[in-house]
Parts: C-alpha cells; structure tokens; sequence
C-alpha cells in the first residue's frame, strides 16, 4: 500500500469520501491463512511500514468471507491482535481490523484500522 491521505466530509447531502497520494514509502503485508469449509480462517503475519518498522499480528478467533453484493466478488473481515514488533514498532501491541473485498481473478482491496500501543 503506497502512502496516502484519507479524508471524510459529512454533509446534509451524505457522505463524501477521498483517497489521495502521497510521497511517502510503503507498507507490505505478508502473512499465512488456514481456509475452513465453512468460510472462516485464521491468519497470521507481518506488516512492513516502510523503513519504519514492521509489525506481526495474528488472528483472534476466525475471519469470515462471504459473497458480494458485486457480482464476482466476495467480502470479509478479520480481527488481528498485534504480537510485537520491530524498529519503531518495538514492544508493540494493539488490535487491527481489515474489511476487505476481492475478485474472481484476485484483485484485492482492503481497509485496515489499527491501534497500536507502543511502550
């Protein structure tokens, strides 16, 4: 995921949203999944914050996909507890959440909120 600015602006007339570039370095996420039957999974790996630093997290209890409201597509979501880190992460803990969509051929867009406690 490049860097990016997000911005939100409610009004009377809904809810307006924007992603915006900037120059910044990336983050990469790198993890393992264990695929049920049912639909559910557990996870876990790391995420890399540019030279920053990189966090490891796995997963409590089970995500879930689901079909999509589009067709081709699938939804989900997981929750992660942050085990550690390394760099500017060190010591970290915190819980992350993704909600993330993707398609029959494999593009993937996903949404993380994180907090993140540093010591």
């Amino acid at each position: 995921a490049p860097s990016q600015r997000l911005s939100t602006v409610l009004a009377g007339d809904g809810v307006r949203a924007g992603v915006e570039a900037v120059a910044g370095e990336s983050a990469v996420l790198e993890s393992r999944v264990e695929r049920f039957a049912d639909g559910t999974f557990v996870e876990d790996g790391t995420i890399t914050y540019g030279s920053a630093g990189r966090i490891a997290f796995e997963t409590i209890g089970r995500g879930w996909v689901a079909p999509s409201p589009v067709a081709d597509w699938v939804v989900g979501g997981v929750l992660w507890t942050i085990t550690g880190g390394d760099g500017a992460f060190a010591g970290a803990r915190g819980l992350i959440t993704s909600n993330f969509t993707v398609s029959a051929d494999g593009a993937v867009i996903d949404h993380h909120v994180a907090r993140v406690y540093l010591p």
